[in-house]
């Protein structure tokens, strides 16, 4: 087998076995142990993190983080995923951010030349604007690992300007219009709530037994969230362009219906607790909906547009 062969192979050999001894990997490969040796000697030049143990059970490790096996891009797949990452600029805060501008920097510095100045230019002809925001989100990798293994998490949160203490279990994390959000159960109100990244100050792991949310993410939470509660049904009619408001609404999706002229309907169960959120929403909709059912989110349209008549008409 030739060297740069047995090489990548034995990358993606070590990665997958995590620990090791010489003597495996000389039966694997059909070498020597000490080929194998300078093998592992190239292959921790080339970064993948090797330490070594002594005694009866001693080997090879590999660290935590790990280096991935060399993947073959087309120019077009380089050049898309290049973007993908660069879009990411934007973000004043990101889950992974200083490794996303590593992985940046080192992908375009080993593109070829000519690839690197087709980038350049397309860096002038296309961006993915998102609004820049003041506000930091310092927590979203604890919030991110949390939701992904299940963990409890106990924050100072702050709401109207005051913090308090509560235990939270992240569902997810998404960002919207520049602002990060984490749909998570609150212990505290004993139901799933949406947390301003923002706005949670500390996060550190809490001792409080995880409830098993495993078949609930961020596309099917609502609909998860809802079949549990006191619902009353919605029936709204919409406009072209009240469809296009709502298209930009991702907890929304689950509900909205597009027709082929491109005019559509919302169709299904709003929680009781929050019928005063869909009102005002439908309220900004202005003339691009008409809401035909239920009696109890009309009344919670014109309940509150009589409170704001009521303010102006003083």
């Amino acid at each position: 087998m030739p060297k740069s062969k047995r090489l990548l192979e034995m990358m993606m050999t070590v990665n997958w076995k995590r620990k090791f001894t010489v003597s495996e990997l000389a039966d694997e490969f059909g070498v020597s142990g000490r080929t194998i040796l300078r093998d592992l000697q190239e292959l921790s030049e080339l970064g993948v993190p090797l330490y070594s143990e002594v005694g009866p059970h001693g080997g090879y490790h590999v660290l935590k983080e790990r280096i991935l096996p060399p993947i073959a891009f087309s120019e077009e797949e380089a050049v898309a995923i290049f973007f993908a990452i660069h879009a990411l600029r934007h973000h004043t805060s990101l889950p992974f951010e200083t490794v996303s501008s590593s992985a940046l920097n080192k992908f375009y510095q080993f593109m070829p030349p000519d690839i690197r100045d087709r980038i350049d230019q397309m860096k002038r002809r296309v961006d993915f604007v998102t609004p820049k925001r003041q506000a930091s989100s310092p927590h979203l990798s604890i919030l991110l690992d949390a939701a992904v293994q299940q963990k409890v998490l106990l924050i100072t949160y702050e709401t109207r300007g005051q913090p308090s203490k509560r235990e939270m279990q992240p569902i997810g994390i998404y960002t919207k219009n520049g602002l990060w959000y984490s749909p998570a159960y609150c212990y505290q109100n004993q139901d799933i709530r949406v947390f301003r990244c923002d706005r949670i100050h500390s996060a550190e792991h809490s001792a409080t037994k995880p409830l098993d949310l495993r078949d609930i993410h961020l596309e099917n939470r609502q609909i998860k969230t809802v079949e549990d509660q006191d619902t009353v049904a919605l029936f709204a009619e919409l406009t072209i362009v009240g469809v296009q408001a709502c298209e930009a609404e991702l907890w929304l999706a689950s509900m909205l219906h597009v027709r082929q002229d491109g005019s559509g309907w919302l169709e299904g169960n709003v929680a009781r607790s929050d019928i005063l959120f869909f009102a005002k929403f439908l309220i900004g909709l202005g003339k691009e909906v008409n809401v035909q059912h239920s009696p109890e989110i009309v009344n919670g349209i014109k309940t509150y547009l009589a409170e704001l008549i009521n303010i102006y008409s003083q």
